[in-house]
């Protein structure tokens, strides 16, 4: 089993930056892709980025320029840099670890103001 803690979200005005952090613990040798999602109010969830074990990102086009994913050199922790935040990146986030099934964290919130 994998568990995952995030941290680092909050309340930022447009234009801002925040880092979020996931932590993973357990079975983290059995992660293959390690991501992060979002979801809006009202929206489904969303993949906002991804980073594969060989170190291959991908991201939506919605935040491609402005967020980055990254990756300690185990697996334990994963990284999410969100710069010239825009109110619709308003949403819960939450980190995501894939092994043989999907792993989840408890979401934190991020909020940008207009």
């Amino acid at each position: 089993q994998v568990r995952l803690v995030e941290s680092g979200g909050g309340l930022v005005q447009a234009g801002g930056s925040l880092r979020l952090s996931c932590a993973a613990s357990g079975n983290i040798f059995s992660i293959r892709t390690m991501a992060w999602y979002r979801q809006a109010p009202g929206k489904q969830r969303e993949l906002v980025a991804v980073v594969t074990s060989g170190r291959n990102t991908r991201y939506a086009d919605s935040v491609k320029g402005r967020f980055t994913i990254s990756t300690d050199n185990v697996k334990r922790t994963w990284f999410l840099q969100m710069n010239s935040l825009k109110p619709e990146d308003t949403a819960v986030y939450y980190c995501n670890a894939e092994t043989a099934i999907n792993y989840w964290g408890q979401g934190t919130q991020v909020t940008v103001s207009s």
